[in-house]
C-alpha cells in the first residue's frame, strides 16, 4: 500500500529539514499533518514529537510517519516506545528500502545533522514507494509485537 497521509514532526534540530520534507510531500500530493515543532530557535524535547507521530500512526490518522531530530536516534527511540510503531533510522536509500521490505517500518526517522537534504528526500521517496515483502519477513515482524 502506498501511503496517502503522512504525519511528520521534528525537534528544533530537525526543523529546517522537516520543513523541506513537508514541502516535498505536499508538492507530491500527499496529505501531510505537520505536528511541529514550529521553529528552530526554541529548544524543545524530541520525545514529545516522536510521541505525536506515533499516536497519529497508531490511531489511523496517518498511514505512516516521518520524524526528524539532530541524529534521528532519540526521536526514533521515542517513537518506538509506542506499540505498533516500527520506526527505522535511515541514512541512505538502501536502509530506507530494506526497512520497508523486511521490517514493514511505518515511521521513517532521519538525522538532520547527519544527512543532507538530497539524501533525506531520496530516503523519503524510497520509504514511501517501497512495499513490504511479506513472506518470511511477516513472521519476523509479527514477533516484534
Amino acid at each position: 500500500m502506498v501511503p496517502k497521509s503522512i504525519a511528520i514532526a521534528a525537534d528544533h534540530a530537525g526543523f529546517d529539514l522537516k520543513a523541506k520534507l513537508v514541502d516535498e510531500l505536499r508538492s507530491a500530493g500527499y496529505d501531510v499533518s505537520d505536528l511541529g515543532t514550529k521553529d528552530a530557535s526554541t529548544s524543545v524535547d524530541y520525545p514529545d514529537f516522536g510521541k505525536a507521530v506515533a499516536e497519529a500512526v497508531t490511531s489511523g490518522k496517518a498511514d505512516c510517519g516521518v520524524v526528524v531530530c539532530g541524529t534521528g536516534i532519540g526521536i526514533s527511540i521515542a517513537a518506538n516506545r509506542h506499540p505498533g510503531v516500527r520506526a527505522a533510522l535511515c541514512h541512505d536509500e538502501t536502509s530506507a528500502r530494506l526497512c520497508r521490505e523486511h521490517n514493514d517500518a511505518n515511521v521513517l526517522a532521519l538525522g538532520a545533522r547527519l544527512i543532507g537534504e538530497v539524501v533525506a528526500k531520496d530516503c523519503l521517496h524510497t520509504f514511501l514507494n517501497t512495499e513490504f515483502a511479506g513472506d518470511r519477513h511477516a513472521r519476523r515482524v509479527t514477533k516484534l509485537g
